[in-house]
């Protein structure tokens, strides 16, 4: 149910142009009206930060323009997320993303974790420096459907292959899916591994997330 009260349309602007103060505004204006809380996210605020990985991919938007509109979202998706849970509306999936053992990078894994939540996925971010024991245990605690490791040194990569074993040998395969990238990572080189996915980019890997919950 949508109200024709409210500017919806505003929260979508909101969230493309990084407005966190306006898309708090319009996402409280829109509960208030009882504008059905699963329809801001599906139609508006998706849409918005696919649209925002849509022009990073396409270099209008840098990394700064892509923080800011996911901390835009994450400001109306603070609201929204009790609704659904109240409503028992599931995520798209549940992620669990962290930067593999002995790497401290922080970047690209926050872009990935950010565009996740963005695209309607429930993430739980372990930070960096992350064991294979860890990944897995938090999978299970958590229902992941998705691992999403990270590294940026050609050093830590090889961990990757230590948390796609891991993955395996907790009989986890079928359920949880083990998705890959940083920038020494390869397509070849998550096929060598084992690993179910492999993405360049942040967009990617919301992409590829949809479609290995999806299969």
């Amino acid at each position: 149910m949508s109200n024709p009260d409210v500017d919806l349309k505003g929260l979508y602007e909101a969230v493309l142009n990084g407005d966190l103060k306006a898309a708090v505004e319009v996402t409280k204006t829109a509960i208030a009206a009882d504008v059905d809380p699963q329809t801001l996210v599906t139609e508006f605020m998706i849409p918005a930060m696919d649209e925002v990985g849509r022009r990073f991919e396409t270099n209008e938007y840098f990394v700064p323009e892509l923080l800011i509109s996911a901390r835009a979202m994450k400001g109306s998706l603070e609201l929204i997320r009790p609704l659904l849970a109240a409503r028992g509306i599931e995520p798209v999936g549940r992620v669990v993303i962290g930067t593999v053992k002995g790497d401290l990078h922080d970047i690209g894994k926050g872009l990935v974790a950010a565009m996740l939540e963005g695209g309607g996925f429930d993430v739980v971010d372990l930070g960096v420096d992350v064991s294979a024991e860890k990944f897995v245990a938090q999978a299970k605690e958590r229902g992941a459907n998705i691992i999403a490791v990270s590294a940026l040194l050609t050093t830590t990569m090889v961990g990757m292959k230590t948390v796609v074993s891991a993955v395996q040998e907790a009989g986890l395969k079928d359920q949880c899916k083990v998705i890959i990238g940083g920038a020494p990572v390869t397509q070849h080189f998550a096929d060598t591994i084992g690993a179910d996915g492999y993405s360049n980019s942040a967009a990617g890997a919301v992409t590829l997330a949809r479609q290995l919950v999806a299969s």
